[in-house]
């Protein structure tokens, strides 16, 4: 599995990692015997560059999590169509008998390849001491967290450091405590250790606000007093979604997540519902037509499904183009498009972007599938998080897990804004309690005055 990201400043569910164990096959009926026959997804898979392998029998997925160490158990999915299978937490995957296989929610697909059976190492239980734990747990990062030289840090000195730490007696307490230690100077908020009962460890980047979700309510008050002179918008999915109307004929669209705008079905499918009814509403033949300029404002944003961030990007273009392209350690880049809506109305005109550091995850990577969007945009306050991959989750020997990013998200030159974020081309204080304390939203301000008075010259 391996769907977002980041919800309310949390990291969420998602799996699939990196740079399978090469390993002996164990006999195929450890797998649920199947025939490999053409139109069968049934079978043993291995996902290129996400460290798992797939075994699916009997109308059940079942996903194994590999390092060089070993096998670990993951999550089982239930067959709900041919090809079709849903998990636990809801998140949708489809594979097909070609060799792909594609999550709900995330952008592009994954490669799969054929094997005569499981790995042998996952016919194995791995031992539960905090030793086996420890090097599982170095291991996961070494084989798949893309952004070490990027952060100055040496994994190999940290393991020195560390691992003589670690013995029998070890305590549940002493190894997160020591987890957190080794991934701490990493500064990444798709990082986090997890232990059942404790909260996680998570550091984001130096700067960022310590709570995004008060932040949110504070921020969102203080736009709706000030910025739109007290009424209050039209709000859609959960709250999550809101809109606008704002003198000199702009608009002001504010998503604060791409991802729980339906409390009731976690599922992809209907966050996307809900999605096109907040635009549908929004977007009508008769606004986009009118609209002199549209100001998006993702300054708190949690993140989310990054599908989500390329539909609604469909909603304002009329051209196709490539939003960014992926990839993962041992995987080439694969192209995520944004195509046009079909069959709705669609918004071409100048559009601002406010952004900050509390913008994270499918936020960032919806901000930056428009940088190369036909027509008008620029970006107005702060550079973003600088976290943008899907989060891997995955479990421990003992019962403890960890989150970690495995992919790049790359512009049209090759570069990523990972671990920097995207910065802005004009930039402002963004929400700091001088702007609160003197009533002041100076991101809002240049970009309303930059819609309203430089429209020519908008182009990034």
């Amino acid at each position: 599995m391996g769907h977002k990201k980041f919800k309310g400043a949390k990291v969420v569910t998602v799996v699939i990692a990196s740079a399978l164990a090469a390993g002996a096959a164990v006999p195929a009926a450890a797998a649920g015997r199947t025939t490999s026959r053409m139109g069968s997804v049934d079978g043993v898979w291995r996902v290129d560059g996400y460290g798992t392998v797939l075994s699916i029998a009997d109308g059940r997925l079942r996903e194994y999590q590999t390092t060089a160490m070993g096998c670990v158990p993951g999550y089982e999915a239930v067959r709900t169509a041919p090809g079709t299978y849903r998990a636990p937490d809801g998140t949708v995957l489809t594979v097909r008998p070609q060799g792909v296989l594609h999550v709900a929610g995330s952008t592009g697909d994954r490669r799969l390849r054929r094997l005569a059976a499981l790995p042998e190492t996952c016919d194995r239980q791995l031992p539960t001491d905090p030793v086996t734990a420890f090097d599982v747990f170095w291991s996961t990062f070494e084989e798949n967290y893309p952004f070490f030289a990027g952060k100055g840090i040496d994994w190999h000195a940290v393991r020195e450091t560390h691992r003589p730490k670690v013995h029998a007696d070890t305590t549940r307490e002493e190894l997160f405590d020591l987890f957190a230690d080794m991934v701490g100077p990493l500064y990444d908020a798709h990082v986090a250790v997890v232990e059942p009962g404790r909260r996680p460890f998570v550091r984001p980047r130096p700067g960022t606000h310590e709570n995004p979700e008060l932040l949110d309510a504070k921020a969102k008050e203080h736009i709706i007093r000030r910025d739109l002179g007290g009424t209050q918008p039209q709000e859609f999915g959960n709250g999550r979604i809101s809109y606008a109307d704002l003198p000199d004929g702009q608009g002001y669209l504010r998503i604060s997540g791409f991802a729980d705008y339906d409390e009731q079905d976690p599922g992809y499918a209907a966050q996307l519902a809900e999605l096109d009814r907040a635009l549908d509403t929004v977007l009508t033949p008769e606004r986009t037509a009118a609209l002199r300029g549209l100001i998006i404002d993702l300054r708190v944003n949690g993140g989310g499904e990054d599908a989500l961030g390329v539909h609604l990007a469909g909603r304002l273009t009329d051209t196709p183009y490539v939003a960014y392209r992926k990839r993962t350690r041992h995987t080439p880049p694969q192209s995520v498009r944004v195509d046009p809506a079909r069959d709705a109305p669609r918004y071409t005109g100048p559009i601002a972007v406010l952004t900050a550091g509390t913008t994270f995850s499918a936020g960032e990577s919806f901000t930056q599938a428009l940088i190369d969007r036909p027509g008008r945009t620029i970006r107005v306050g702060e550079s973003t998080q600088g976290v943008f991959s899907d989060v891997m989750v995955r479990s421990l020997p003992n019962g403890m897990s960890i989150r970690l990013p495995n992919e790049e998200y790359l512009t049209r030159t090759g570069t990523t804004f990972d671990i920097t974020g995207i910065p802005p081309n004009l930039r402002t204080p963004v929400f700091t309690e001088e702007e609160f304390e003197h009533n002041r939203d100076s991101a809002f301000d240049t970009a309303a005055a930059a819609l309203k008075n430089q429209p020519q010259g908008l182009s990034v």
